[in-house]
């Protein structure tokens, strides 16, 4: 049987005894129906499983025995960091959770020209601290140990800027020069940064600036993806090509 998968936001070790915060007890006790000796997995982000045993099933003050460690390995070789114009409302939701399943290292929401969402000041920090939780679960589900980066919300020109020098950049356009097929292929341990415009897509302005900071055009097809699915066909396909898909 499977093991439930929760995460931590705290060090942890093996014979180490933890007070369990209040929602995951009540998700365990409550909806997932756990009794005290039942075995789970906890996770604090640091790339290992912490094997555990639950010793008190008491709501409030439910505790875990953490038995055991083991370095989970379900990281990707090929690490991409997505840079997303930020979409409206579930969209963006969608995008997080599906890019966490299909292993990008990194997550970069972007304002761009088109950007229709504006988020500043205690809403922007309430809208990172859901998408932070949209992470977490979805590294619950799909078995990583590892929450991949998520930045905070930046201007296009300056996140494309910072680019690592070295890095292979890519932004999806449906004009672009280049396809997967005639794209050279990251090196080994070579950076990927991949860019999706928002659902108004990027504009001229928007393109010319990744241009000029070393960003090249890539098209995935003839039709034109919706935001929500461009960047997902993106990284299932480079997985499949030159990740831990193929």
């Amino acid at each position: 049987m499977r093991l439930t998968r929760n995460y931590l936001d705290q060090p942890l070790h093996p014979g180490q005894q933890v007070t369990l915060p209040e929602p995951v007890a009540n998700h365990l006790l409550r909806v997932l129906r756990l009794s005290v000796g039942d075995a789970l997995i906890v996770f604090n982000g640091d790339g290992v499983d912490y094997h555990a045993t639950l010793i008190s099933g008491e709501r409030r003050s439910a505790q875990i025995q953490v038995q055991a460690s083991r370095a989970a390995c379900r990281e990707s070789t090929l690490a991409i960091t997505l840079g997303q114009g930020i979409a409206r409302g579930d969209k963006m939701d969608w995008v997080l959770q599906k890019a966490t399943e299909l292993g990008v290292a990194a997550i970069a929401p972007l304002r761009t020209q088109w950007t229709e969402v504006r988020l500043s000041g205690e809403r922007g920090e309430r809208r990172q601290q859901h998408w932070h939780g949209v992470i977490v679960a979805a590294c619950e589900q799909c078995g990583r140990a590892t929450l991949p980066a998520l930045a905070p919300a930046s201007e296009l020109s300056a996140w494309a800027a910072s680019a690592p020098q070295g890095a292979l950049r890519l932004l999806l356009d449906p004009d672009g020069e280049q396809t997967l097929a005639t794209c050279s292929p990251p090196l080994p341990e070579q950076p990927v940064w991949l860019v999706i415009g928002p659902e108004g897509g990027l504009s001229e302005r928007d393109i010319a600036t990744l241009h000029s900071t070393g960003f090249s055009g890539l098209r995935l097809g003839p039709r034109v993806l919706r935001t929500e699915t461009a960047g997902l066909a993106a990284l299932a396909a480079m997985q499949a090509l030159w990740g831990d898909l193929g």
